[in-house]
């Protein structure tokens, strides 16, 4: 049995439950709504507003809060990786891989609309930047080399 207070302004509590405070004065008092015991309280609608409708077999409101941003091209970023790797590790082998998937992510980019492009670019002038100085040094290592094959090669000794 709950000990009610009967003072003026009080209202009597319902079994179980909190006494409902006194209303501010000028105000009207909460409107009164019977929920069962531990459950939270429903609430009804407001007039001239319907729940949202989700589309079929969803849950969860669908277009609230920030869009995601496109993901980056996982290609792009090995073309940049492997060409800039050839700097320091494989020139000839990093450089030639970042060619090949710089211009495969820039197909890939064009036709998903992913981002990484600029990476992509990156990765595919580094790489031919790469291979032009691999082709550079080979010419000119022949140059001065064969010079002194030739040379050293015609000389006999009689």
């Amino acid at each position: 049995m709950t000990v009610s207070d009967n003072s003026p302004g009080s209202t009597p509590a319902a079994e179980g439950s909190a006494p409902t405070p006194p209303p501010a004065p000028g105000y009207p008092p909460p409107p009164a709504y019977a929920s069962p015991a531990g459950a939270a309280p429903s609430y009804p609608a407001p007039s001239g507003y319907a729940a949202p409708a989700y589309p079929q077999g969803t849950s969860s409101p669908q277009g609230y809060g920030y869009p995601s941003a496109p993901k980056t091209n996982t290609l792009a970023i090995v073309s940049l990786v492997s060409s800039l790797a050839a700097l320091v590790i494989l020139p000839f082998i990093g450089s030639l891989v970042g060619v090949i998937t710089g211009h495969m992510s820039l197909s890939q980019i064009k036709r998903t609309g992913e981002n990484g492009r600029g990476l992509a670019l990156t990765g595919t002038i580094v790489g031919w930047v790469g291979l032009g100085f691999i082709v550079l040094g080979l010419l000119l290592f022949l140059l001065l080399l064969l010079p002194a094959i030739v040379v050293s090669g015609s000389t006999s000794y009689s």
